[in-house]
């Protein structure tokens, strides 16, 4: 067993490309080993901007042998009476490429066949590797790719080096005009030179010598020890994000952390803004005093170690100061002019060419923000329609003209300052919430209501002018606001009519329909149900007790939730099954068959029948109160109740009986108890 190990030697590779090649290169690899039969024990991948790295233990140095078995005609028909092998067995050895007396018999279900037994046996590693290696580099799926000078490839940069060794030897193949070998290079500003290198241990050691962290881990360490020790000299803390932190790991090679200054007065600016102006452009990380109060300090993570820190410093400090300054100007600029006087300069921005401007929009979902609230509790009323006149104003501001990604910050700090009420304040932010998948949800009704409004006006006006999501586009995000919406109300509780809200979305739009109202309700009705079905798809739910609750019935989301858990949990109990196969029996009978009429008891002649008529009324009556409260385990638990009488029904007396009347009054009957348990779901739909 040998290691491999593959380098790929770039130009500097966007940092968000990164993370993504190496998981699709780890997963390259392990396919194209398993499916070319050679086994491994381990695999692992690194990046930085200027290399993608694969490690691989323990792989066995010879592909595993194979034998295939391919089965042809028969034995009567392979030999004859002599045993002698027929033309049969002649052109089969042929096709199969195997000497006509190796051919052999086995024996199957329909007696014994000819079979021709082929044994492949393994090639050398080291050979396929040649050709493997180039297939997986230029098979990494990229988001965007390049072509350079004249070399006929494409590849997300330019690459200048392959490292490709097979235990100490080198896998000899060429990728463009590079030709691989067992050299790497260090650091591009540090350490020039190429690195000759026999294995993975001596890799990490001589990079690491070279000032290059291969290690994503490692090198995301040495940056938060990095800015703790910088922080700690102004007696403060870093900002920890995620996010940016992420990005910056994938920026350098070998990090350095710088701790610079700014003007004192800038901390007059809202705290979001400064913070943002510092993380979005530069990627600054703030500092924080033990109060959790911002300090005029700022952390950044270069990608050399200069002989000269104070001059970086000041660099960096003169480019955030560059920045600060238009925040500032801006922001003091912006407040001459309050948001409700913005409103008006809306009518300037267009949301959507045939969906009119975002004055337009405001006033649609406007509307739409009070029938909620109306619905969801009148109290909200005047906050609603205070958020829906303003939560826009800040898109011609200059702040945000000039920090696109402020959008909802700006409008809160400049409402705050306005001295809007602060549950207004919060939800001209939280209106925008959630962003993406996982997001935090609006902290207010005033939030949720306005959130919903502008998510299913934007939903409804994009289906209403035909511009509606496809596989591979969907430029407005529909997908990701329907997810809010369906959020929003069951993790906040709102029983609403989903068709309620779709049809007054479609009466504020409808001088900007381009399209049948009634079709475009149900296809956004529709999209919203797979947008449920895959919500609780992935939290865990099984696909057939989804279906059958929301192939019955999609409206009011928080009943249809009531139901699904309901019948999730009932699935569980020991007799619950014989009711949903009794169900089915019924509807299986009942297919088909239009006029079924009313029950006439007097026709039930045999005990059996009698006895679910009257399970089937003391269940119904049961359940009626039980329906009117939503608690659908206690109808589920009622309906188990009847699974004897079923049983003793259908084991009893026959259906389809020759006398009409009998017949049709058995078929009123479970036509009924079918009624009754498609109030819940459609119980044919289980498995």
């Amino acid at each position: 067993m040998k290691e491999l190990l593959l380098e790929i030697g770039t130009e500097e590779i966007p940092a968000g490309f990164i993370p993504q090649a190496m998981i699709d290169l780890e997963s390259l690899a392990q396919k194209e080993l398993e499916a070319s039969r050679i086994d491994f024990n381990g695999i692992k991948t690194h990046g930085t901007p200027r290399r993608l790295v694969l490690v691989i233990e323990s792989v066995l140095e010879k592909q595993r042998d194979e034998e295939t078995r391919k089965i042809g005609p028969s034995k009567q028909a392979a030999f004859d009476e002599k045993g002698n092998p027929t033309k049969a067995a002649i052109g089969f050895a042929k096709g199969q490429s195997v000497p006509v007396e190796s051919l052999t018999l086995i024996q199957t279900e329909k007696g014994e066949y000819v079979c021709a037994v082929k044994k492949e046996p393994g090639r050398l590693t080291s050979e396929l590797l040649s050709s493997l290696l180039p297939k997986w580099i230029l098979s990494i799926p990229f988001q965007k790719s390049m072509r350079w000078a004249d070399v006929p490839i494409r590849f997300v940069r330019p690459i200048h080096w392959i490292l490709a060794l097979f235990g100490e030897e080198v896998v000899p193949f060429e990728v463009g005009n590079i030709r691989s070998g067992n050299v790497t290079y260090g650091h591009r500003f540090m350490h020039s030179g190429p690195i000759p290198v026999k294995d993975f241990k001596s890799y990490l050691q001589k990079t690491r010598e070279a000032l290059v962290i291969v290690d994503p881990l490692e090198r995301k360490k040495r940056i938060e020890d990095e800015m703790i020790r910088e922080g700690a000299k102004v007696s403060g803390r870093v900002v920890k994000d995620e996010e940016i932190l992420n990005e910056v790991n994938f920026l350098v090679e070998y990090p350095v952390a710088f701790c610079g200054t700014f003007d004192h007065h800038f901390l007059s600016l809202p705290r979001e803004i400064l913070i943002h102006s510092m993380k979005e452009h530069q990627r600054y990380f703030p500092v924080l005093d033990d109060h959790g109060s911002l300090l005029p300090h700022f952390v950044c993570i270069s990608n050399i170690q200069p002989k000269n820190r104070d001059l970086v410093v000041k660099g960096n400090e003169k480019v955030l100061r560059a920045r600060l300054s238009d925040a500032a100007f801006f922001f003091e600029d912006d407040l001459k002019i309050s948001l409700e006087k913005r409103v008006e300069q809306l009518k300037k921005v267009v949301f959507q060419a045939k969906l009119g401007t975002s004055y337009e929009k405001v006033m649609r979902f406007r509307e739409l923000a009070l029938w909620m609230a109306e619905r969801i509790d009148p109290k909200w009323r005047e906050a609603v329609e205070r958020t829906t006149l303003l939560c826009k104003a800040d898109l011609v501001t200059g702040m945000v003209g000039e920090f696109p990604k402020l959008q909802g910050i700006v409008g809160r700090e400049y409402a705050r300052l306005s001295q809007e009420k602060p549950e207004v304040a919060e939800a001209i932010y939280e209106h925008y919430l959630p962003n993406f998948a996982g997001d935090r949800l609006p902290s207010t009704p005033v939030g949720d209501i306005v959130s919903i409004a502008d998510k299913m006006d934007t939903i409804v006006g994009c289906f209403g002018v035909g511009l509606v999501p496809t596989g591979t586009a969907d430029p407005f995000g529909l997908r990701r606001q329907a997810l809010g919406i369906l959020r929003i109300i069951l993790e906040k509780k709102y029983s609403i009519s989903l068709r309620g809200l779709i049809e007054e979305s479609e009466k504020q739009l409808k001088e900007k329909m381009e399209r049948p109202i009634e079709q475009v309700k149900e296809e956004v009705l529709d999209f919203f149900r797979v947008r449920y079905q895959n919500f609780l798809l992935d939290k865990g739910y099984p696909f057939d007790v989804i279906e059958a609750v929301i192939s019955k019935t999609f409206d009011e989301l928080l009943d249809i939730q009531h139901r699904i858990d309901a019948l999730r949990a009932a699935r569980e109990w020991k007799d619950f099954e014989s009711i949903v196969i009794g169900f089915k029996r019924a509807m299986n009978i009942l297919k088909g068959l239009v006029s079924r009429g009313k029950i006439n008891p007097p026709l039930f002649s045999e005990p059996v029948e009698k006895h679910l008529y009257q399970s089937f009324l003391e269940a119904k009556e049961k359940i009626a109160p039980l329906l009117n409260q939503r608690d659908y385990e206690a109808v589920l638990l009622e309906m188990t109740h009847m699974k004897k009488p079923i049983d003793d029904f259908f084991d009893g007396v026959m259906v389809m009986v020759e006398d009409e009347e009998v017949r049709n009054n058995r078929l009123a009957l479970l036509d009924e108890i079918g009624k009754l348990f498609l109030r819940i779901a459609d119980f044919s739909k289980l498995s």
